[in-house]
């Protein structure tokens, strides 16, 4: 089974998730340069932040039009890469960029950036879709601007 995504209202979520959030938000734009001051000035621990920090992003209300930075690990296999670009086409988001390395004992990492937009199908359907496409072993969103 895939991972699951789930939108909750911000009332909802732990606080420690949204000083996450808030910690990520202070390394973004710069107004701290590394995480233990993020985590001060938030109030949480560095361990806290390393621990949520791959997983909670900030939803925004409308996400046509948003950017999502991803990263893959998949099977060196012939057509793979094909098969999950027209996965992306097949939801009618758009592909900005493809960065792909060489691939080390049988697996690529790839990073991919892919903006939504306004007759992108369902986000979290083609994320979905991507991580059981059979040789792709790990689908992390590293990013939504």
């Amino acid at each position: 089974m895939g991972t699951n995504y789930f939108v909750v209202k911000e009332q909802a979520v732990p606080e420690v998730l949204l000083k996450v959030v808030e910690a990520k938000k202070l390394l973004d734009t710069g107004r701290v340069r590394t995480v233990n001051e993020a985590a001060d000035r938030v109030g949480i621990s560095r361990s806290s932040f390393y621990k949520y920090k791959d997983d909670i992003f900030q939803f925004h209300e409308n996400s046509k039009g948003t950017t999502i930075t991803l990263t893959f690990q998949m099977e060196d296999e012939p057509g793979l890469l094909s098969d999950v670009l027209k996965i992306i086409a097949g939801f009618g988001a758009n592909i900005l960029t493809i960065h792909q390395s060489i691939p080390i004992n049988g697996v690529a990492s790839l990073s991919l950036s892919v903006q939504a937009l306004p007759t992108t199908g369902n986000v979290s359907e083609m994320l979905e879709a991507m991580e059981q496409q059979k040789g792709v072993k790990k689908v992390k969103i590293l990013a939504m601007a």
